[in-house]
C-alpha cells in the first residue's frame, strides 16, 4: 500500500506512550494505576493491543496478540518490545488512509471519517500514556496542545463507549480556570487529573 496520510495527532500520541515506557523500569511493572482493575504491566499490554486492533481493522493484519480486556500481565520482553512493533504498525496502517474518506475501526462505531478514527487511536495511546506516567512519577505526557486536539475527537466518540465500561462517568468540572486541557480532557474520561498510587 503506498502511503497517502500523515497524522499529527496520532504521531504525538504515539511518542507520549513510546516515551513514558521508554523510562520504565522493572520496578514500576507491578504498579497500581488509574485503571484500578490493572497493573502498569495490563495497562501496557491493553494500549499495545488496542493499538494492534486499529491497525487490523484497517488491514486485515498485525491484529492483538492477546485480549486487550483482559491482559495476562506477564511480558515476554521489555516494555518497549511490546509497545514499539504496536505502535509501529498502527502508524502503518493509518499512512495507507485517504484522509477525505472513511476508516474501519474496532470501535462499536464501526466505520468513521478517517481524522476521528485516527483522533480515536491518538485518545487511547494518549491516555494510556497518561495512565502509566502517573502511576510511575513521571511527568504527565498530555500537553496542552495534544489534550486540545484530543478532546473533540473524545466528545466524538466516548459517549456510547461508557456502556462497555471503557470510559468511567465523566466527572464535574473544575472551578479551576488553572487546569487547562489535560484536567478537562481527563475529567470527561472519567479520569481524576490529580490521581496518585497513594490516593
Amino acid at each position: 500500500m503506498t502511503a497517502t496520510a500523515t497524522w499529527t495527532i496520532l504521531d504525538l500520541a504515539h511518542t507520549a506512550l513510546r516515551d513514558v515506557t521508554a523510562a520504565l523500569t522493572t520496578a514500576d511493572l507491578d504498579r497500581p494505576t488509574p485503571c484500578t482493575e490493572w497493573n502498569v504491566t495490563q495497562v501496557l499490554q491493553h494500549a499495545a493491543g488496542d493499538q494492534r486492533a486499529f491497525a487490523s481493522a484497517i488491514t486485515g493484519q498485525d491484529g492483538p496478540t492477546e485480549n486487550p480486556f483482559t491482559p495476562s500481565g506477564v511480558l515476554a520482553g521489555t516494555p518497549a518490545d511490546l509497545i514499539s512493533p504496536s505502535l509501529a504498525v498502527t502508524a502503518a496502517a493509518f499512512a495507507t488512509v485517504d484522509p477525505n474518506g472513511t476508516t474501519p475501526t474496532p470501535l462499536p462505531h464501526g466505520d468513521l471519517p478517517a481524522a476521528t478514527a485516527a483522533g480515536a487511536a491518538a485518545l487511547d495511546a494518549g491516555v494510556h500514556a497518561w495512565d502509566i506516567a502517573v502511576a510511575t512519577g513521571q511527568p504527565s505526557p498530555l500537553s496542552e496542545d495534544l489534550a486540545l486536539a484530543l478532546l473533540p475527537v473524545a466528545r466524538a466518540i466516548v459517549e456510547p463507549l461508557r456502556q462497555y465500561g471503557a470510559y468511567a462517568p465523566a466527572l464535574p468540572p473544575s472551578s479551576s480556570s488553572t487546569d487547562g486541557a489535560p484536567a478537562e480532557l481527563l475529567r470527561y474520561l472519567g479520569r481524576d487529573p490529580h490521581w496518585t498510587a497513594a490516593g
